[in-house]
């Protein structure tokens, strides 16, 4: 296992103290890194035999042009989407711009004016809310007519008789869960509670469609929302299951007559998935998924090394580092302004693409706060790589995701943590 030398001190100019320092987290980790490192493993198993069974080709790497018709790569991605979440269809398109994207098809294709939207996780992140409840923002589920509400968590857990009643009074169409936290302080929702509460709404009304938004959770846990009984899920290909390569796109998984109308809401009635040019990214969106689980476990590493460390420094962090993950963020609160910016800062300094540039407060579309965003990546954006951001306010969290290569996250992770304490290094 990688641990911090005498010789990468001196070519950063790093005190020798954190030699002690990093051996001692580092052999903290070791026993909960080999339960990460098992994760991983099954989920390559459950990668690889999708792959075998879909005979997967070099000839699945063409490229189409124009509409894309009889784009067999696409075909066959789709096929080992749908094996490797359990689902009965998918639709994967470099066509989707993000994941927001992907979410915002998913829910728009199931809902219709009169019909009535019930998060179960409070409101979803920042862009998301736009599409879903901002009644002055043409487009959006509400203004065409959606009803929508929330409840939020208690205790970090669903608040089971609030959804019980609102069920029961009210004619629920879908239900969303976010799987991972967003810009909120509450925890991030494990496979084994999105079981529990989907069998509790189901048992009450089966009728109600389920849908779980799955950025930043693919393959950090051995089952993905569909197994447990999910209608439908989305997801982004510059976070986990892209592996790092794919350049953009989006995903959506679950049940064919819900795929085939988030088709259609993408494309056209009546040509749905038919057509979507691929361009030459099938190879990366093929090769991205492949590698995915293992760099899941690289970036999974990197963060709970990061808990560590601020544990050490006596600095909040959620998930704690020997506590269960669900998705690949890291809660860093830090309860203090400038301690942020400068280790928000301190990622981009250490990121292997503009690490000279200096990032800034700004005005963000679509969030209400200014943000401040770390993100020197070879893919614009990608939260799968060693990312940071936080939105200014109090009490000034930072969140920390990604890290494509353990070794370089955690180097990164260390010199910013170093650069926020206000200490030299070069």
């Amino acid at each position: 296992m990688f641990n911090l030398t005498k010789s990468i001190c001196d070519m950063y100019n790093i005190d020798y103290k954190y030699i002690e320092l990093d051996n001692k987290i580092q052999k903290d980790l070791n026993n909960i890194f080999n339960n990460v490192e098992e994760i991983a493993m099954y989920n390559q198993a459950k990668v690889h035999k999708a792959f075998i069974k879909n005979k997967v080709s070099e000839v699945h790497f063409g490229k189409t042009t124009g509409y894309g018709y009889n784009d067999i790569g696409r075909e066959i991605i789709e096929k080992v989407y749908a094996d490797i979440f359990k689902a009965e269809d998918a639709l994967v398109r470099i066509q989707f711009v993000n994941g927001t994207h992907a979410l915002s098809t998913a829910l728009m294709c199931s809902l219709r004016k009169g019909d009535t939207l019930l998060s179960i996780t409070g409101d979803p992140y920042d862009t998301l809310m736009e599409t879903v409840g901002d009644e002055n923002k043409i487009g959006s589920l509400v203004w065409h007519g959606v009803t929508y509400n929330k409840i939020d968590l208690v205790n970090n857990d669903f608040d089971y008789s609030k959804i019980e009643e609102y069920i029961t009074k009210n004619n629920v169409s879908m239900i969303f869960i976010g799987r991972s936290r967003g810009y909120t302080a509450r925890k991030s929702i494990t496979i084994d509670k999105i079981e529990e509460v989907i069998k509790f709404i189901k048992n009450i009304n089966n009728s109600i469609t389920i849908m779980v938004d799955n950025c930043y959770g693919e393959f950090v846990e051995k089952k993905e929302p569909i197994e447990v009984g999910a209608d439908i899920i989305a997801g982004s290909l510059i976070k986990n299951i892209g592996g790092g390569i794919c350049e953009t796109g989006g995903y959506i998984a679950g049940r064919k007559d819900l795929v085939n109308l988030a088709a259609e809401r993408l494309t056209a009635p009546g040509i749905g998935k038919e057509c979507g040019a691929t361009l030459g990214k099938n190879k990366e969106i093929l090769q991205g998924l492949y590698m995915s689980p293992s760099i899941v476990k690289n970036a999974i590493m990197s963060v709970i090394y990061a808990a560590r460390l601020m544990q050490e420094l006596g600095i909040k962090a959620d998930p704690s580092y020997d506590e269960a993950r669900t998705d690949i963020v890291q809660q860093i609160e830090l309860n203090d302004r400038n301690k942020l910016i400068k280790f928000i800062q301190g990622i981009q300094a250490q990121s292997p693409i503009d690490s000279f540039v200096m990032p800034e407060p700004w005005d963000m579309p679509g969030y209400s706060d200014q943000v401040i965003m770390a993100a020197g990546t070879f893919v614009s954006g990608a939260s799968i790589e060693l990312s940071a951001d936080a939105p200014i306010k109090e009490p000034f969290i930072a969140y920390l995701q990604g890290g494509i290569t353990y070794e370089s996250a955690k180097l990164s992770i260390l010199l910013a943590t170093i650069n926020m304490l206000g200490e030299n290094y070069e």
